[in-house]
Order: C-alpha cells, then structure tokens, then sequence
C-alpha cells in the first residue's frame, strides 16, 4: 500500500467531519502514538475522531473501498498496544461518542455509545438504585468501546464476573462498513454467540458503536476491608482460607512491599506500616450475610497471620483505602522512572509458588518487581521496574516480564487475565496455542475481516493475511485445502 492511499479515505473524512475532526499535522499525531503501555509507540497516517455511528461507519467503508488499515481508540488507557496506530493506516478514535441513550432500572439495561467513560454508567444509574459492576483500576478515564475491545474486568470481576458478562448486546461496524446489531436485550439469544466473539477481539473484527449494558442493583451493605501481614504467603493463605469457606467477596486485592511503598509515596493511603502484603477485601450484599461473611473473613485472617485489621468507617474511608490499591500503577513511577505492567492469570493454588518465583527472578536478575494483583481470581500484575536511560535495563525488564507469563503458563494459568494480548503479547501467544489453534482462530477473524485490515498485526503472533499461514505464505489455508472452509 502506498502512502497515497490514505488520501481518499482523508477526503471522504473531511467530507463528513468538522475541520478539527480530521488530523493530519504531523505534530497533533504524535498526541495518537500509543495507548497505556508508551514503550510502543507508531505515528498513525491519519486521526479520525467520528461523532456519530452513521461518520464511523462511513469512514471504515472508504478504508474498505481503498483497502487502508484502520486501529479503534477509545480512551488510550490499554496496557498491551491493543490501540498501537499502524504507520499507514487510519485511527479512529471514538472518544466523542459519548451519548448514554437510555437507563432502564426496571430491566436493569443501560445503552451506551463507545466513548462513554465507564464509571460515567454506574453515576447514571445510581440514582435508580443501580450500578455497572465491571470496574478497570483506570475506570475514572477508561472507555466502554475499549473494555468491550478488551473484555476488561476489574476489582470487583471475582464476584460479578467481566465484561462479557454484563454485555447484552451491541451495534457493531463491520470492517466492511456494514452496521449490524448483534446479541439482544433480552437474557439469551439464539444462534452461535457472535457477540461473544467480538468482546475481547482487541477491534481485529470491528467496531462497536452501541452497546446495552446490565446493570446491578446497589448493595444494601459494603464493608471494606485492610488487612495487614507480615508477608505475600500469609496473605495469600488468609485468600485461600477464605474461598475455602465458600465465601465469595466482591473482591480480593493484594499489594506487596514494593507496590505499598510506591502506592503511600503516590497518595498517602495509610497502609499499615511493616506491611509485606496487604489485603484490601470488599464484602456486599444483604446486611445479615454480610456481617456473616465479616466475622468469618476477620477470624480467617487472623488465623493466617493478620497484625493489623481496619474496617472502612464512612465512604471517604473507603475510598482512601481503595485508592491506594487503584492508584498502584500509576504510583509506581515515584520509585521508578519506567516500567512494564504485566498480567497474568494463575490457579488461586499457585499463589505462593508463583510469587516465590517471581520474588526468585527478580533477585537473580536485579531487576524489581512490585506485585500488585487480583488476588481472588489469580489474576497477577507485576510491576517490572527499569530505567530505559541506563543501557540494557530495558532488555532485562522484557527478559524478566517474559519469563512471569512462562511461570503462568506452566502452573496452568495464561498470559493476559483483562489486559488483552494486542501488539506487546503476541509473541508470547504459541506458548499457549499451537499452529492448528491460531489457524483456527485466524479462520474466525478473516470470516469478519477477509481484507485483514481491522487492528492489523495485533494478537496474533506473527502478520497473517486471510488466505496464508506463517510458512506457507504462498499457499491457502489448511481448511482450505481440505474443503473446510472458503476464506476469500
């Protein structure tokens, strides 16, 4: 593809959209150059910023027509290059569909466009009675688009589940152009769950630009919870303890020395001092099972090692304690000028193997790692710190991020628990999938996209056009070959 290329889809953009809606100054791009994770970073060919569904469609259809890559942004917050332009493509960028359509309390749906900020649903719906459980640490700034994009979940996802789990159904731009509605507002739909496909495809097959949301009804109590140990395994034993029990908190969240130290440091949250892990624990629901639920939670702590216990007083209470937790990744760059964020998802079983580990890697390497992580459901964050200025740091941090999702994977875990895959795990994805698995899911991908222009190069480990497979780049697909399957 030549430059030139992009000069019609730029036309028919600027045919549609306000002046200040296309960009292609080389200095206002440079603001598009990456998403959360900066150690990536593309200049895109050309920004648009749609404010409607019929703009968006239309711009996608002129890529179609010319044959140009096109990238989805929401807010930019992801942490895996899932939103890294392409060098010759166009970014679409969805961050002034912002529109929330309707709050049904009475069926417990809301219908909101791409751009809308997440925690904007739960203000909306809280004067009914409701809230929007699904609730990424970045929920004051991340968008809905994105955490479909990504199937993001969230402190509170080992209660109430992830996005997909709260998502009925979507209109949904097709990288032909093509508006669709897919799902239903009703609790099931008949037919193969293609909703279910297009929640954490990364934009590979399309765009949303609606999306009906459940909603929950607000708890008749909360009680937040630190808790303070003398180490990761006693913390991680209390976690243990407690699902044992058969007690499902609305959320589990560990933090470590390093992330502690970082987290006081950023925000000033009072952890308590001595700390090596604390628990943040958060119980709902009922009145009656939730003081159940505390006495039982407080004595399994205590149980496991527990030196400090409070219990959130008032809301602004909870919120400092939460803030320190949300605040984590962030904070970090007070004792570190750069860093990876890493996610991996393990058996809550492995927890104290895994963090021994890892605490193993990082002293044998010398690089730092603040664990801050999920600890409910397994699903890990480690912080690998670094100094990009200081010659082979950076290369270390990679080595050391590499070998956590190998710990992963071999204690029967994955490589991304919400962060998605997009452009920094990809090559990380044969670890878990052979070359018939990824075949069989770039069958998927080219059904919705037969020109390969949706998201390209991201997920998948290496370029893969429809029609070829690394190897064979002369030849046709597998399925094809044996009269499976037609990719055009």
């Amino acid at each position: 593809m030549t430059a030139a290329a992009i000069d019609p889809v730029a036309a028919r953009a600027r045919a549609l959209l306000p002046p200040d809606a296309v960009i292609t100054d080389p200095a206002r791009l440079r603001t598009y150059e990456c998403d959360g994770l900066a150690h990536y970073r593309v200049v895109p060919a050309l920004v648009v910023i749609p404010e409607d569904s019929g703009q968006l469609a239309a711009v996608v259809r002129a890529c179609a027509e010319h044959g140009v890559p096109f990238v989805a942004r929401g807010s930019g917050t992801g942490l895996s290059g899932g939103a890294l332009p392409h060098a010759e493509g166009v970014l679409v960028v969805t961050s002034r569909m912002r529109a929330i359509s309707a709050v049904r309390a009475d069926d417990q749906r809301a219908v909101v466009e791409p751009g809308v900020i997440n925690l904007d649903v739960t203000k909306a719906a809280t004067p009914g009675g409701y809230y929007y459980a699904p609730d990424p640490s970045s929920q004051q700034i991340c968008s809905i688009g994105g955490n479909v994009a990504e199937n993001s979940g969230g402190a509170h996802c080992l209660k109430y589940g992830f996005t997909t789990n709260h998502v009925l159904a979507a209109d949904f731009v097709t990288a032909q152009g093509d508006t669709v509605r897919i799902g239903t507002a009703a609790p099931d739909s008949p037919g193969y769950d293609l909703l279910g496909a297009v929640i954490g495809s990364e934009g590979t097959l399309g765009v949303v630009t609606s999306v009906t949301l459940r909603l929950v009804r607000l708890p008749e109590e909360v009680r937040t919870m630190l808790v303070g140990f003398d180490s990761t395994d006693h913390a991680g034993a209390a976690v243990s303890a407690i699902i044992a029990a058969g007690i499902v908190p609305a959320a589990i969240e560990m933090m470590d020395a390093l992330a502690i130290e970082a987290a006081e440091e950023a925000v000033h949250c009072h952890y308590p001092d001595g700390a090596g892990a604390v628990l943040v624990i958060e119980l709902d629901g009922p009145a009656v099972e939730v003081e159940a639920e505390y006495v039982e939670v407080e004595r399994l702590c205590r149980e496991a090692g527990a030196f400090e216990q409070r219990v959130a007083t008032d809301a602004v209470d909870r919120a400092l304690i939460w803030k320190g937790r949300k605040s984590a990744f962030a904070a970090v760059g007070r004792i570190s000028p750069d860093y990876i964020v890493q996610d991996g998802v393990i058996p809550r079983t492995a927890l104290p193997e895994v963090l021994a580990a890892i605490a193993e890697l990082s002293r044998s390497s010398g690089v730092r790692v603040a664990n801050v992580f999920h600890a409910g459901d397994g699903n890990l964050h480690p912080l690998v710190l670094f100094d990009e200025s200081h010659e082979g740091e950076g290369d270390a941090a990679e080595e050391v991020s590499g070998a956590i999702l190998d710990l992963c994977i071999a204690h029967g875990g994955s490589i991304t628990g919400e962060h998605g895959v997009g452009a920094d795990k990809a090559r990380y994805l044969p670890r878990m999938y052979d070359e018939a698995d990824l075949d069989t899911m770039q069958l998927v991908r080219c059904a919705f996209d037969p020109q390969s222009i949706a998201n390209p190069g991201k997920v998948f480990p290496t370029p893969r056009l429809c029609g070829e497979v690394p190897g064979r780049r002369s030849g046709v697909h597998p399925a094809q070959e044996a009269g499976l399957a037609e990719v055009f």
